[in-house]
């Protein structure tokens, strides 16, 4: 800034904020720190409503209660909706001043991604929003790093990187990696469960030993210390370890890790798996655990995360949906044994001898399975089945709604959230 005086007044919506020219000049703010390197009155005229020479002060035709949250912003780092003022419209006022979305605390981020689902938006960007003829401007990096220094600010980094891959390019190729070494996990699992074929051929009792050679060995143990290395990683640039080691994912992780540590413990000390009875077995029902690492999927995945977020958010209406179908199955169950078994009418069905036996026949004829391994033979039976297979099309149905509206509802969020980070990302390889 080559005019004015050394101190700058902003006028915001009538109130008055008075700041240094190197305040201005690193203001986190991008329309603000932008006067700086204004040269003449019209470049300033293009950034704000008006200006005076005279006092310096450059006038804001704003919000001004939005524009105090905003600066609680700059000054905390946590940015959050103000009291009674619609979401869009404070995201006007964001993308004005320069902020993303992404610089919302995620509670707001989620207030604000229904709010555009209702709307019907599946994405919203500077080109949709137009504030006094003046195109919106915005920055990839959120204000808050402009607080942190040094050491936090790399952890900051690569807690995105690691935790969301869709944040930088970096964290793409990470997360790419990251799936071709589940990948490849999953097809050595798959693998080692299938007999040798010299063993195989032979026909003898040995016939299903499991395939174990020094290569297979190897590449375990890159897909191990692959996992482990994320995983401690991921742990060290947390913001909180407790809720780190909270996670449901994360505590998978640890599961499918660990029994690989257990077993190369276990072989140098001369106790092989296989001899070792029950904990051998709970040691390779630990080692199946692996199957699991396909959950690790959901972090790059929009369907996974989308059935993730829907089941968590309509448990109610799966517990109500269990609640029926256990009722359901008491009822019918019973009735079923005492109509195939229990009369003792000369037409015993010994496949009803219980009524956990009939709960078996109930469950796959509510969900209309009908493997054909249980039938009822009697009348009353055959009626009751009937019933039972009606009753259950309804009481399936009847949840099905919410589950599913909740379902779109999570889907549109999470697209949001995709497309935010596709335009950060894009502004990030432009730079």
């Amino acid at each position: 800034m080559k005019f004015g005086k050394s101190i700058c007044v902003l006028n915001v919506g009538g109130t008055r904020y008075a700041f240094t020219r190197e305040v201005i000049r690193d203001f986190p703010l991008r329309r603000v720190s932008r006067l700086h390197a204004c040269a003449t009155e019209k470049e300033v005229l293009e950034l704000c409503d008006d200006y005076d020479r005279d006092r310096n002060e450059f006038f804001f035709d704003r919000h001004a209660q939005a524009f105090v949250f905003i600066m609680l912003y700059v000054r905390s780092g946590k940015l959050r909706f103000v009291p009674g003022v619609c979401e869009l419209s404070f995201y006007t006022e964001m993308l004005y001043w320069g902020l993303e979305s992404a610089h919302l605390d995620s509670c707001c981020q989620k207030r604000l991604d229904d709010r555009m689902s209702e709307i019907g938006l599946d994405s919203l960007s500077e080109a949709d929003i137009r504030v006094s003829g003046d195109e919106s401007q915005s920055t990839s990096e959120p204000v808050q790093r402009a607080a942190l220094t040094g050491r936090a600010k790399w952890l900051e980094r690569m807690r995105k990187t690691f935790e969301e891959p869709n944040s930088s390019l970096a964290a793409q190729l990470l997360a790419s990696v990251s799936v071709i070494f589940v990948i490849v996990s999953m097809i050595m699992l798959c693998a080692s469960t299938l007999p040798d074929w010299d063993t195989a051929k032979r026909n003898t009792v040995e016939e299903h030993r499991l395939v174990r050679n020094k290569n297979k060995r190897r590449m375990e143990a890159v897909c191990i210390g692959w996992f482990t290395a994320e995983c401690i990683v991921r742990f060290l640039v947390a913001r909180d370890k407790w809720d780190f080691l909270r996670r449901p994912l994360n505590i998978i992780d640890v599961i499918a890790i660990t029994p690989y540590y257990v077993t190369m413990a276990m072989a140098r000390a001369g106790m092989p798996g296989a001899g070792l009875g029950v904990a051998g077995v709970i040691l390779r029902v630990l080692r199946m655990m692996r199957v699991f690492w396909l959950m690790k999927l959901a972090r790059h995945f929009l369907g996974l995360q989308t059935l993730g977020l829907t089941l968590r958010r309509c448990y109610r209406e799966m517990v109500m949906l269990m609640v029926f179908v256990c009722v359901a199955m008491a009822i019918y169950s019973a009735l079923a044994q005492l109509l195939e078994h229990g009369l003792d009418l000369g037409t015993q069905n010994q496949d009803y001898a219980s009524i956990p036996a009939a709960a078996w026949w109930v469950i796959i004829s509510m969900t209309t399975v009908g493997y054909g391994d249980v039938y009822p033979v009697t009348v009353g039976g055959r009626v009751l089945g009937g019933m039972c297979v009606v009753s259950g099309i309804v009481l399936l149905a009847l949840p099905i709604t919410f589950i599913y509206h909740s379902f779109v509802q999570c889907y549109h969020e999470l697209k949001l959230r995709s497309a935010r980070y596709a335009r950060s990302l894009s502004t990030e390889m432009l730079q």
